[in-house]
């Protein structure tokens, strides 16, 4: 009995998938639970397992292509067992199978009768709609006889129609755009070339188009506006100095993002507020503190993994999941649920050079703590001028949720937290 891959569900709030990559091809074999594609949902790639040991009869969706849960993605089974409804296969991103001229549903095939795995694969590589193909077998039957001439037929018509003046060189319109387009999920499939052309377009890679989108309706939704604060974190270098050693003996990276997640946790506790999201029918108050930290894939974009529970977490803890949760995002090992439900984010876009930056906010949150490159500034304390380790710390937030004073109110505090001794 052959057997269906369809779009699993991935998470309770998923209900679509973008196929990134099919780590197996057409005619190879596989065994039950075996990987077979991976899928990016929010930004993440998850290894979907083959449901049944068999052969890969039929891929319908391409990589690059975002279904719906319960979408066809392919057939495993044995060759024999191809049946049309199969073989003539879905339409990509829809659930329901579909043929050259339409749903191919039980009254057609019904209509059709018993057609050979041999008609249906020459039918479906042709796409040839067995309804208009008149059978000359025994009680009708359609034979690949049949299909080869209907084949011809249509090849002989195509033939003495006259093509659209932009493809024919010499008149009209040359330098019109062809109508004619790639298949779907061709073009994100194609390895991209080592060293562009100029004025060549490269396809958008699902995590691109990913966060090109929810950036867009990121600026369009909230009412952007970013407050800049200093920070003297001699403090935290202190403190981590003399704590990192006995830590990477127990297999722990004492990084800064721990503390930088420390203080917005204590902040947050602060000024609540600051932890809410926007609704219509008003702001929700979220009671645990959800904190995101931006993780870079360098050229493929980054990732939001949430710390859950951050309120609950020390120090330790913290550094921990950040390792573990920066470790498993560069791999793509995350699960779907580890990138979702943040209530606030944290981007540290100084691991990178950055001295100053303007993030966008993650709706519905209603902020996120930009954290610039630490580098050693003459200060003035006192009287007194010091070479002190700065870093200029952002605050984007809603102006919906928040006004200018208890923003600044909030990273006012962020930044007392961190400059405590013993931080």
């Amino acid at each position: 009995m052959a057997t269906q891959v369809k779009m699993p569900q991935l998470g309770e709030s998923v209900v679509e998938g973008t196929i990134a990559k099919w780590l197996k091809r057409e005619g190879e074999t596989v065994q039950e639970l075996e990987p077979l594609v991976e899928i990016d949902t929010d930004k993440v790639d998850t290894e979907i397992p083959a449901p049944a040991t068999g052969k890969l009869l039929k891929v319908y969706v391409g990589e690059g292509t975002t279904v719906k849960a319960g979408t066809l993605l392919a057939i495993i089974g044995r060759e024999e067992e191809v049946v049309v409804l199969e073989e003539l296969g879905p339409k990509p991103g829809t659930s329901e199978p579909q043929g050259p001229a339409g749903p191919v549903r039980a009254a057609r095939v019904q209509e059709l009768g018993f057609v050979s795995p041999v008609v249906a694969k020459v039918a479906a590589e042709h796409q040839v709609d067995l309804l208009e193909v008149r059978g000359t077998g025994l009680r009708g039957r359609i034979t690949k006889k049949d299909v080869l001439s209907f084949l011809e037929a249509r090849r002989n018509a195509s033939a003495n129609e006259v093509a659209p003046a932009w493809e024919r060189p010499g008149e009209g319109d040359l330098f019109r755009p062809s109508d004619l387009q790639f298949p779907k999920g061709a073009a994100s499939s194609a390895p991209a070339p080592a060293t562009p052309a100029d004025g060549e377009i490269m396809p958008l890679s699902p995590v691109r188009r990913q966060i090109a989108e929810r950036m867009v309706r990121s600026k369009s939704v909230s009412a952007h506006v970013t407050t800049v604060m200093e920070a003297d974190l001699g403090a935290v270098l202190a403190h981590r100095d003399a704590n990192r050693m006995a830590l990477e003996r127990d297999g722990v990276k004492l990084t800064l993002t721990p503390y930088f997640v420390l203080a917005a946790v204590s902040a947050l506790k602060a000024y609540p507020e600051v932890n809410s999201s926007w609704e219509e029918s008003g702001i929700r108050y979220h009671r645990a503190v959800h904190i995101g930290v931006a993780v870079s894939l360098g050229s493929e974009g980054l990732v939001v993994p949430v710390i859950k529970e951050a309120e609950q977490k020390s120090l330790l803890r913290l550094a921990m999941e950040v390792n573990d949760l920066s470790r498993r995002a560069r791999s793509h090992q995350l699960k779907a649920e580890e990138v979702q439900g943040g209530t606030f984010t944290l981007t540290n876009h100084g691991v990178s050079g950055s001295l100053l930056a303007t993030p966008i906010i993650n709706p519905p949150q209603c902020a996120i703590l930009g954290v610039g490159l630490v580098q050693k500034r003459v200060v003035v304390i006192g009287d007194a001028i010091a070479i002190r380790p700065m870093a200029y710390l952002t605050l984007t937030f809603d102006h919906r949720i928040l006004d200018g004073a208890r923003a600044d109110a909030f990273l006012a505090k962020v930044i007392e937290i961190l400059q405590m001794p013993g931080s």
